[in-house]
């Protein structure tokens, strides 16, 4: 009986083999055997009974009695076609499975009704314009909009000004891969002539903003970060452009973000970090973060399906906000997984990221994972009525280092290798142990700001074991460029990285997809069951939360959480790009709060709060 090995994978899961080594296992050995014989290399090869068994125990499943190995040889003989023929439809990026993830247990669906949104934003008449108009780099979007809609200053002087930031900074940051000047300044002369005859779209009239370039902008490439899409172009705006165009919002550049959103590094090169540009920013909505904290754009939108807004912000010193998923539609974006991408703001305060959610949440009519959820962001001062908790083993003093032992038997080379890894791995831990002090002092800050913190732990459950999901919807997102040989375009092609992600992620098998979605149900239940106890939860922005919550669904706002001392432990000299704690001295440590679904303005409350309690998101790099 011949084979080949993609019609092998689906027969194999079709008769209940669900180990993911099985079909590589015994596609192997049949090989094998092939090349033994000396049999005509160029024809499919032979696969017999006693290969089952062989690949079985290497497998761990099993064993098969010989009814079973018929049926699944004869099996292998059915040419039905049936992979090659979807395949053959072409499907688009943009085509979303027929299933939809709602992360909310049974007793938590929002209420169905669409209010209009209630945050009280009055601009301050009292902002005083400065003499320069690059002193506003960094001001909020709060300060902008007051002088905009007293104009003191003009919203063309102000695109303006962040233009020729993005393109003196750019050099140094690499965070743009295409300017919008030409929309960016038409839209900022119609935002002026709006303003002067006194119609006011909101606090993001006249503000400019920069896009993660997964967002489709009609008439720009939309590039996903990705070498073979850098002339890609989608002639149809987001659902998020166009709702801050219709916010009045500026459009001033497509920003950075590691190819197909894995990390900082793109077919231009590597986003690098303000603080430090030896390293690069983190990922993958790392142009967003970089352009941010550099006082480069008002705003940006970012988005994270594990960490791909939290990392960044972390790294960059910047304040994001990971909203529920189902909020924000994603329609026009990139798909990388359709149960976990999250679009959100990352801008320079948790007041600033409530703006612009206002802005961009609520159902599209197209994005069906999008609840028409009751939005409130009217509590900014209502913080104290919240209850606080505390993931209480994050904040515990840290374990001793721990080194990998030898193996018997040992051998030169894997002696020298574990002694790397030991190496690394003692110097994450003292880094960790070193920044633990931020984090403990953020709790000595809410408890002089008046705030009882209660612990709560995390239930224990294989978070990292339900990751997978995200693998495998990649891999179907991204299924043409694996079967085109496509994936050889992109830049990075370590064993982390999407080329062999998307290959491994082919071997999991349909089952184990399923029974891990049944664990996800058991996490969004027990992890929800949290918020019943408290509204919200203080962590670190790192550890095991970052996974869970992203499964999950919930929301998380991450906020600057102070600058290393001059003591801080020294970073490597090379930045892999798989730490957010590495950058040494004078560099920004982070805090995340995490809270039940759709409770995203009690985030933005409880952080605008923290924020005025501490004055860290006002601090930033110097790059001049």
């Amino acid at each position: 009986m011949t084979f080949d090995r993609r019609r092998f994978l689906v027969v194999c899961t079709g008769v209940g083999i669900v180990s993911p080594l099985m079909p590589g296992v015994l596609y192997t050995l049949a090989m094998q055997a092939q090349e033994a014989s000396g049999t005509d290399q160029s024809k499919p090869p032979t696969i017999t009974p006693e290969m089952i068994d062989q690949a079985a125990v290497l497998a761990g499943v099993g064993p098969f009695t010989t009814e079973q190995k018929k049926v699944m040889i004869d099996g292998l003989l059915d040419q039905n076609g049936s992979c090659k023929a979807i395949r053959k439809l072409g499907l688009a990026n943009s085509v979303a499975p027929a299933f939809v993830f709602h992360p909310l247990p049974p007793s938590g669906a929002p209420k169905q009704l669409v209010q209009e949104l209630k945050h009280e934003w009055k601009p301050d008449p009292s902002i005083v314009a400065p003499a320069k108009i690059e002193d506003l780099a960094f001001a909020s979007i709060g300060e902008l909009a007051g002088l905009l809609q007293s104009r003191k200053i003009t919203s063309l002087a102000l695109t303006q000004m962040y233009l020729d930031r993005l393109k003196r900074y750019d050099a140094r940051l690499h965070f743009v891969i295409n300017l919008t000047e030409e929309r960016a300044l038409a839209q900022a002369k119609t935002a002026d002539a709006e303003m002067a005859a006194g119609k006011h779209r909101g606090p993001l009239h006249g503000i400019p903003w920069g896009a993660k370039d997964l967002l489709a902008v009609k008439g720009y490439p939309t590039t996903w970060g990705a070498g073979g899409f850098e002339h890609q172009v989608i002639d149809k705006d987001a659902t998020v452009v166009q709702r801050l165009d219709a916010a009045g919002a500026i459009l001033v550049a497509k920003l950075t973000l590691g190819a197909l959103a894995m990390g900082d590094v793109w077919f231009g090169g590597r986003t690098r970090n303000p603080w430090n540009t030896k390293q690069g920013s983190s990922g993958s909505s790392a142009g967003p973060a970089s352009a941010v904290a550099a006082g480069c754009v008002g705003f940006a939108i970012g988005s994270e399906t594990l960490g791909s807004i939290s990392s960044p912000s972390t790294r960059c010193g910047v304040t994001g906000l990971r909203p529920t998923f189902g909020f924000v539609p994603r329609t026009g974006a990139m798909a990388l997984s359709w149960t976990m991408d999250k679009l959100g703001p990352i801008a320079r305060s948790a007041e600033d990221c409530a703006l612009v959610l206002q802005a961009i949440a609520g159902p599209d009519g197209k994005d069906t994972s999008v609840w028409p959820a009751e939005i409130d962001l009217s509590r900014a001062g209502d913080w104290r009525s919240l209850r606080i908790g505390y993931l209480k083993s994050e904040f515990e003093p840290l374990k001793p280092f721990k080194p990998r032992e030898a193996a018997s038997g040992e051998t030169a080379e894997k002696k020298k290798e574990r002694e790397k890894e030991n190496a690394g791995r003692e110097a994450g831990h003292i880094r960790r142990a070193y920044d633990q002090r931020y984090d403990l002092a953020a709790l000595d800050k809410l408890r002089a700001m008046g705030v009882s913190l209660i612990p709560v732990e995390l239930p224990k459950l294989p978070y990292g074991a339900m990751t997978p999901l995200l693998g495998a919807e990649a891999a179907a997102a991204f299924d043409e460029l694996t079967l085109s040989g496509r994936d050889k375009l992109l830049t990075a092609q370590g064993p982390e990285d999407w080329p062999n992600a998307f290959r491994v992620s082919r071997f999991y098998p349909a089952v184990d997809y399923i029974q891990a979605n049944r664990a996800r149900s058991l996490a969004v239940e027990q992890v929800s069951a949290l918020f019943n106890e408290v509204d919200i939860i203080v962590t670190p922005t790192s550890g095991t939360q970052l996974v869970a919550t992203n499964l999950t669904g919930h929301p998380a706002l991450i906020v600057p959480n102070g600058l290393r001392d001059d003591d801080a432990p020294r970073p490597p000299k090379v930045d892999d790009g798989d730490s957010d704690n590495i950058e040494g001295p004078g560099t920004p440590v982070s805090l995340t709060f995490l809270a039940g679904h759709y409770r995203d303005a009690d985030l933005a409350a409880f952080g605008s709060a923290y924020q005025q309690a501490t004055g860290f998101h006002k601090l930033h790099p110097k790059l001049d």
